[in-house]
């Protein structure tokens, strides 16, 4: 197939000529949001859920969405349908739109839309296999005073930072904690950890993003018999260390094991048994379901 196309602000583009004004305020200040969503063998897993979310972000920080749901709903789907693809991923943008180069929001007139779907790059299959070594990093999760946490908004520079010290330190990935040391997510993933059959995940206001993926995990692990118990709740850093199993899971990662943390060995050193089952019943889970987009 040829070059990609790009969905923007109603018009699409090839991927070469797709561009925005150097004056738009996702540009200049990162001021806007954002989606990530993944394609299945033609369908797109929770695409609403994730619409849902872009419009709630949107509204938090003062975006009014020109396109109504159902119209952008329609252009996501007539993206990935115009760049004939199976199994992608798609990057939905919403930026305040074009401004001046000052702070005040009531000079932008229009947001920008944008949406990519593109072949979708997976992880090494080793690394669902074997799992991964994280650190926490030094980059302290954003206080929910300064952004709320479930806002998925563009500026992604602390995460990006922390990711830079899990590549620096020889390890795959970075869990970043708040300011009193509670562990809040990967930095681009939520996290959840297995100790005496019982799921924990950090709960959305110590700075947790409110994941799709994570809320599918938790819909799945209900009906797994292993797990006695699902709690969202707070837990530090020794918690981490001594659990029995921890995995991190995301729209572009799905579940990834974790199996050391700060050189720390998570028990056993191999992907667990209830982690393993939920990765299975996940993949299971999304190819079955979804918004068809060649129906």
């Amino acid at each position: 197939m040829g070059e990609k196309l790009v969905y923007i602000n109603g018009e699409f583009y090839p991927a070469t000529e797709a561009k925005i004004s150097v004056f738009d305020r996702g540009f200049l200040f990162g001021d806007g949001v954002f989606e990530g969503i993944r394609v299945y063998d033609g369908k797109i897993f929770k695409l609403d859920e994730h619409l849902k979310r872009l419009y709630r972000s949107a509204h938090a920080v003062l975006i009014r969405i020109s396109l109504t749901f159902d119209e952008l709903r329609k252009a996501v789907i007539e993206t990935v349908r115009k760049n004939n693809l199976k199994d992608a991923y798609i990057r939905l943008i919403v930026s305040r739109g074009i401004g001046d180069l000052g702070l005040d929001i009531t000079k932008c007139k229009t947001p920008t839309i944008v949406i990519i779907a593109d072949d979708i790059s997976l992880f090494p299959k080793e690394i669902y296999e074997k799992g991964i070594e994280a650190i926490t990093s030094s980059i302290r999760a954003s206080y929910g005073d300064i952004l709320p946490p479930q806002v998925k908004n563009l500026n992604y520079l602390s995460h990006i930072l922390a990711k830079w010290e899990a590549i620096n330190a020889g390890a795959h990935e970075a869990i970043m904690l708040t300011r009193e040391g509670y562990v809040a997510e990967g930095t681009g993933e939520s996290i959840f950890i297995i100790r005496d059959k019982c799921l924990i995940t950090p709960p959305s206001w110590v700075r947790a993003l409110e994941g799709i993926t994570r809320e599918a995990i938790l819909e799945i692990s209900w009906k797994i018999e292993e797990i006695e118990d699902i709690i969202e709740d707070i837990f530090t850093r020794y918690d981490l260390y001594v659990a029995d199993e921890c995995f991190l899971c995301g729209t572009a990662a799905e579940v990834i094991p974790v199996v050391k943390i700060d050189g720390r060995v998570i028990g056993d050193g191999k992907p667990g048994s209830i982690t393993r089952e939920i990765m299975k019943r996940f993949r299971e889970r999304v190819v079955q379901e979804g918004v068809d987009v060649y129906k």
